[in-house]
Parts: C-alpha cells; sequence; structure tokens
C-alpha cells in the first residue's frame, strides 16, 4: 500500500479515535487497552527483535538489555500481586528511578559497542537518575508515570509521525501530524458537561480496580489538585483528561496496525510466530472478558516490556529527527 494512502486512512483514523473519545471516554479507553493492546504488545516485540532492539551492540549488551527490560517490567505483578520478595519490594519502591536509568542507558546503546564503554555509560545513568530522584523526586515520579504512558503512547507517536514527514514529505502526511497536536488543544476550549456522561458501573469501578486512575490523577494535579477519587466529582478538566487518554491510546494502537507496510513489521512475522501470537492475543482477550482486572494483572508485564524495549528505538528517532533537521538547515544555507 503506499504511503499516501495510509497517511489518508490515519487522517481517518485520528478523526474517528478523537470523536469516540468525546463520547465514550472510559470505554472506549478500556476496550482500546483491553483487545488492541496486547496484539499491539506481541507484533511490535517481534518486530524489535527482528531488528535487534535498535542496540549497535549485538553481543552481551543486547542480551544485558532484554534482563533489564524484562526486571523493570516485573514491577507490574509485585505491586497487584503483593509478592513480598525483599529483592522484588526494593525494585518495586525505585521502579521510577530504574525506569529512568533504563532510558538513559538506552542513549548509550545505541551509540557504544565495547563492554567498557556501555559499564561505563550505565554507571552515569544510574548516577544521574539518582541524583534526579533526590533532587527533583517530583520529575522522576511524573516520569515514572507518563513514560510508560502518555509519552509512551502520544509524544513517541507523534515523533514517528515528524520523522517520517522530514523522509518522505507528503500534503496527508502533514495533516496527520497537525491534527494530533491540534485535538488535544481543542480539548482546553471545549465545553464538556461531565453530567452528560452515562458511564456504566463496569466502567467505574473497573477503571478504579484497575489503577488506571492515578494517571488520571497525576494529570489533574497540574490543573490545581483535583480530587479524581470520586466520579461523582467529576469536572471538566476530568472528562477532558480522561478524553486526551482514551484518544492517545486508541490512535496509537490503530496507527501501529496501520503502518504494516510503511515499516515492515508483518514482513518480520512468520507463519510459526503469528500462530503463537494469534494464540497470545485469544488468550489475552479470554482474559480480559473472564476479568478485566485479572486481565491486567496478566498482560501488565508485556505492556510495560514492550515500552522499555522500544526505548532504543525512541532514542534513535530523537537523534534522526535532529540529524535531519541539521541536514535541512544546512541545505538551505548553503
Amino acid at each position: 500500500m503506499r504511503s499516501e494512502t495510509i497517511d489518508y486512512i490515519n487522517i481517518a483514523l485520528l478523526i474517528i479515535s478523537f470523536i469516540a473519545a468525546i463520547f465514550l471516554p472510559f470505554e472506549l479507553f478500556l476496550f482500546s487497552y483491553a483487545f488492541l493492546g496486547p496484539l499491539h504488545y506481541l507484533t511490535e516485540i517481534n518486530w524489535l527483535d527482528d531488528k535487534k532492539y535498535f542496540i549497535k551492540s549485538k553481543s552481551q549488551a543486547y542480551i544485558a538489555f532484554i534482563i533489564f527490560a524484562a526486571i523493570i517490567a516485573i514491577y507490574p505483578l509485585i505491586k497487584y500481586l503483593d509478592y513480598n520478595n525483599e529483592f522484588f519490594n526494593v525494585i518495586s519502591s525505585k521502579k521510577n528511578v530504574i525506569l529512568l536509568i533504563g532510558f538513559m542507558f538506552s542513549v548509550s546503546l545505541i551509540i557504544f559497542t565495547k563492554a567498557k564503554q556501555l559499564i561505563l555509560a550505565f554507571a552515569f545513568s544510574a548516577l544521574f537518575s539518582v541524583i534526579c530522584f533526590l533532587y527533583i523526586p517530583k520529575i522522576v515520579l511524573a516520569l515514572g508515570v507518563f513514560l510508560p504512558t502518555l509519552i509512551h503512547v502520544y509524544v513517541f507517536t507523534l515523533l514517528f509521525m515528524i520523522y517520517g514527514q522530514l523522509k518522505h514529505y507528503s500534503n496527508a502526511g502533514l495533516i496527520c501530524v497537525i491534527l494530533l497536536i491540534v485535538f488535544p488543544i481543542t480539548l482546553l476550549f471545549m465545553d464538556l458537561v461531565p453530567e452528560s456522561y452515562m458511564i456504566s458501573d463496569f466502567a467505574k469501578s473497573t477503571y478504579i480496580a484497575s489503577g488506571f486512575l492515578s494517571i488520571n490523577n497525576t494529570i489533574a494535579g497540574l490543573f490545581g489538585n483535583l480530587n479524581t477519587s470520586n466520579f461523582g466529582l467529576m469536572s471538566s478538566i476530568i472528562v477532558k483528561v480522561q478524553v486526551f487518554i482514551a484518544f492517545a491510546y486508541t490512535y496509537h494502537y490503530l496507527n501501529w496496525f496501520s503502518k504494516t507496510s510503511i515499516i515492515g513489521w508483518k514482513a518480520s512475522l512468520s507463519s510459526s510466530r503469528m500462530k503463537y501470537i494469534v494464540f497470545l492475543w485469544i488468550c489475552s482477550v479470554g482474559l480480559y472478558l473472564y476479568d478485566y482486572v485479572t486481565g491486567l494483572i496478566a498482560l501488565f508485564f508485556l505492556s510495560l516490556l514492550h515500552v522499555v524495549l522500544e526505548f532504543p528505538l525512541n532514542i534513535t528517532t530523537i537523534k534522526e529527527i535532529g540529524l535531519a533537521v541539521v541536514k535541512k538547515l544546512n541545505l538551505r544555507s548553503n
């Protein structure tokens, strides 16, 4: 499928995701997370593995990064299962710091190849993250909340699209980038009446039990420490936050599935791997249908794992955008 055709499809997906999020902010998010999310995790991890996770060093660092990502991803299981183990409890309590270390260390993984360089880079990443935790804990906490959630599904999706435009410009692609930026800004000026939303008891209880409410609380705190612990106290800003979350997650998943031919993730699927992925996806959806929170606990490891494994790709994208911008500026100056 031609790149421009996919861009037009994405314009439609952006509009559909935003409109659906306005009318069903909680229900849409829960649906997308349960049905689209697991298939996205499985197919992206398979594609990242095929690309060797965009790590420059393919030896010990490659294996060490996968192990480190798995350790970080264990945290949600500890949190929900309340597993009493000293080692895992340390990981749980310092999850935000470890997450920041992983992201910082990913910078070195796309630059260095020698073991000594990578060891020094890891030590620097750990030292820097600990200092940030000690002196700017609120920022580290915010990163811990947003890096695996909204930064992953919204900011990096936007950066991927911008990079695509810098490589192969198209008018439709530019419209996609503009819409992804404008829709959330539009929410600030929309008059959304909380009383008009008929949220089902299932959506209320599931959203609260899942722990997703922490994202709403953190964002709402930026607008004046609003209380979102009680759905009966919903304000316009709380509804807007949830619309943004539902829109960002839904489009993030749909955007991934629309780019099969552009980034070639479908080509990385062998027939045997495809069977395993479909089987695991059906089992995942089945768990969510049986009990949403049970499905959430079972899939949280996979969810966070794919976020961490994507870190080198995120850093690579930021680097390539910078290089592309510098190249275009140099061409104009000459």
